[in-house]
């Protein structure tokens, strides 16, 4: 019987352990989408204890105590930190089967070399062991310490980017930490506050936005912006793949009812979403940018908690619509006249791996190798079965030897241990192919493909480093 997390976590074969330790277990990260705060990485911040890094905005944690039936005020309210990380204890004695148990240990054992389990009984030990090592330590040394060459934060085009500068200038620093471009505010036509939005857009470009035109004007003001700061990356959240052929002229009359905050029609929330999208699309091509669209994520489901606390805070889940055709003529219109730029689709529903696993093979080319990337199992697939069912997906559809790997996709500076995670995971799958005679026990070829997952088709596709 193997002990829990030991050095063969999740390494279940004799080839597995080889390629991780061997080829994979060194290998630097490119986090090339993410939600960490620029700020606190130009500031330096320390954390004043284990509950503000852990729990601060970490809808994964807070859904598993509301599971557990841990009151709101331990959660997202104002009890104090201490008694936070006690529910929070409690809460991990009882997630056995829930990644969070094996993330959660694998962040005390990396960042704070504790390997005890964490429960009531050990609450108070692990609270002190953890603040004091957060005394000594900063964000940064957090992103040193787990080898990271490549940060790509996400950002809305009205963003100054201040703290992206403020750390390029910055040349002790020795990470590059770049903005992505995400507009979905100003996509959203349909979401309270649009037309707040686009005159805060308006104002960050420099221009006042009346029009469609205005607004395109505006976007790609702040596309070459963000170029001029590094940004080489988009990403869209799209509850749906918006697809309808829309012309300029409608597309500004739509715009002008939403200005004016008259109600819109679902055929008109769509033919706007999708003459923009198009739109941003081309602009990304022009500047050899990789757009990456998050499809299927059904937000906002609790209207009770929505009201209390916001978006982003637990209450969003997996959608079921179907999108394929649409995906496939917007990825066809962009195609059809040379403008559809490198791009990474994720699926939130895993029903629908084999469906983007295809997809991406209809519109590969140009010589780039991958150009569509099948991204990687995302938010409830980041996890050892999604994560083997992508993976398996893309192989039988594709080429996994080109996929781009892994992402953070979170808000906090220890989450960097998703990256072993994940090799883990990649490594046992290709070791358990080895060992059922599906694959050659061929170290160099094995070894060279877990390398170009881990980092190096990364650094090709991105051309960040």
């Amino acid at each position: 019987m193997k002990s829990f997390m030991d050095e063969n976590f999740l390494l279940n074969n004799k080839t597995a352990e080889r390629l991780y330790h061997d080829y994979a277990e060194g290998m630097p990260i490119f986090d090339y989408h993410c939600h960490l705060s620029p700020r606190e990485i130009a500031e330096n911040k320390k954390y004043r204890n284990i509950t503000e890094l852990w729990l601060g905005g970490d809808h994964y944690k807070w859904r598993a105590m509301r599971s557990n039936g841990i009151d709101e005020k331990y959660i997202t309210g104002d009890a104090p930190d201490r008694e936070k990380f006690n529910q929070w204890a409690d809460t991990v004695s009882r997630c056995i089967g829930n990644p969070l148990y094996q993330w959660t240990h694998l962040e005390l054992k990396r960042y704070f070399g504790i390997d005890k389990l964490l429960s009531p009984d050990t609450a108070e030990e692990i609270w002190n062991r953890c603040n004091e090592k957060l005394r000594q330590t900063s964000v940064r040394d957090f992103i040193k310490q787990s080898d990271v060459k490549v940060i790509c934060t996400t950002d809305d085009p009205a963003d100054s980017l201040e703290y992206h500068k403020a750390i390029a200038a910055d040349k002790t620093f020795g990470v590059k930490v770049l903005p992505a471009f995400r507009p979905d505010k100003a996509i959203n036509i349909d979401r309270e506050g649009f037309a707040e939005y686009v005159e805060k857009l308006g104002s960050a470009a420099g221009i006042s936005i009346s029009g469609y035109e205005d607004l395109k004007k505006a976007l790609k003001g702040r596309i070459r912006f963000f170029h001029d700061a590094g940004c080489r990356v988009s990403d869209h959240g799209l509850d749906f793949v918006p697809y309808s052929k829309c012309s300029e002229e409608e597309a500004d009359k739509i715009f002008g009812k939403a200005l004016r905050k008259q109600g819109l029609t679902e055929n008109e929330i769509i033919k706007y979403k999708s003459c923009l999208l198009l739109f941003l699309g081309r602009e990304y091509s022009a500047h050899d940018w990789v757009m990456q669209l998050h499809i299927g994520a059904l937000r906002n489901t609790n209207s009770r908690m929505m009201k209390l606390l916001g978006p982003d805070t637990g209450f969003d889940a997996i959608d079921d619509r179907t999108f394929a055709p649409e995906l496939a003529k917007l990825l066809d219109s962009l195609d059809s006249t040379g403008e559809l730029p490198k791009t990474i689709l994720y699926c939130l529903n895993p029903r629908d791996n084999e469906v983007l696993a295809a997809m991406t093979g209809c519109f590969q080319g140009g010589g780039i190798p991958g150009k569509l990337q099948f991204g990687s199992g995302w938010w409830y697939n980041d996890q050892k079965d999604g994560m083997e069912k992508q993976m398996t997906a893309l192989a039988n559809l594709g080429l996994l030897s080109r996929f781009v790997g892994m992402l953070t996709d979170s808000r906090s500076f220890i989450s960097y241990t998703r990256h072993e995670y994940f090799r883990r995971v990649l490594c046992n799958l290709l070791g358990k192919w080895v060992e059922n005679g599906e694959a050659p026990d061929d170290m160099k070829l094995l070894g060279d493909m877990v390398q170009d997952i881990c980092y190096n088709n990364a650094v090709r596709y991105f051309r960040l480093i």
